[in-house]
């Protein structure tokens, strides 16, 4: 296991909070403790702001929604979309993976995994083949091939796809990730939140990183302004971009090797505990 990487010295103070949810924020259970609420509370009273970032779709937000606070914004599939909890998770931003990007991606990875199964995330909900585990909270769901799924009549008719989603029966998660990225990385954007043979796949570009980064530009907020929480692959590229980073007792090596502290697990309300030291830090500031 490799050491966290050296924090930034001299990190002014801290003006944004950037939080991944499952196996970080949210419990094992999906709850969000008595104590992680009152400390988003605390954050936002000391001025500083909350991101939820996330690999979850915006119709899965449910979790956190009466936690938003003043500003009720989140990072949505690992940053493909960035939506209003306020409002019943408007889409306000849209990074999308391009149909006929997706199409040559679905044919690499079939010749490089033969066994792979895939679903199709739009903005308007999930969609998957016969052989793909059923999401049991989207019964709406089409079932068909990816070809199938991703054809649309004329460019720009059919929803906006945010990600497809590829499951292994059979890899080890970590080498699902080599295979796929070795075969069409120069396509897509891959990483993996589960820890099943599962990956996600977004546009060229697409990260939880990029889009927080561009969100924060907006603000006038720099990364060493940044603190971020993660625990699986799909958060690295946030905890790096971050000024200082913490990775969940229960991350993922590599996800320890990106960060530049450590807090306990999420069932040990790790992030709760940080933003308590980060709000006493703000008000013995001023």
């Amino acid at each position: 296991m490799t050491s966290p990487r050296a924090p930034r010295t001299s990190a002014p103070a801290p003006r944004l909070i950037a939080t991944d949810l499952d196996g970080t924020l949210l419990r094992d259970d999906k709850t969000v403790s008595a104590r992680t609420v009152a400390a988003l509370a605390a954050a936002e009273r000391a001025g500083i702001e909350v991101f939820f970032v996330t690999g979850r779709p915006a119709r899965w937000m449910d979790v956190v929604s009466e936690h938003v606070h003043g500003h009720g914004l989140a990072i949505c599939a690992n940053g493909a979309a960035v939506v209003d909890l306020r409002a019943g998770g408007t889409f306000l931003k849209v990074r999308p993976l391009e149909r006929p990007v997706a199409l040559d991606v679905v044919r690499a990875l079939r010749e490089a995994a033969p066994g792979i199964s895939f679903a199709v995330e739009q903005t308007t909900g999930i969609h998957y083949e016969p052989l793909y585990p059923p999401f049991f909270l989207d019964p709406g769901a089409t079932i068909a091939t990816a070809e199938n799924l991703l054809f649309e009549e004329a460019p720009g008719a059919a929803a906006p796809v945010l990600k497809l989603l590829a499951k292994h029966p059979e890899l080890d998660p970590d080498e699902f990730l080599a295979v796929a990225r070795k075969a069409a990385g120069h396509l897509a954007a891959f990483t993996r939140s589960s820890p099943t043979a599962l990956i996600e796949i977004s546009g060229p570009g697409v990260s939880k990183a990029s889009t927080l980064a561009r969100c924060c530009a907006e603000r006038g907020i720099t990364a060493e302004e940044v603190v971020a929480f993660g625990d699986m692959p799909n958060d690295i590229e946030m905890l790096s971009w971050a000024g200082r980073s913490y990775a969940m007792g229960n991350a993922h090596p590599d996800v320890i090797a990106a960060a530049t502290d450590r807090t306990s697990a999420n069932d040990e309300d790790g992030v709760a505990a940080v933003i308590e030291q980060l709000v006493a830090e703000v008000a013995a500031a001023r």
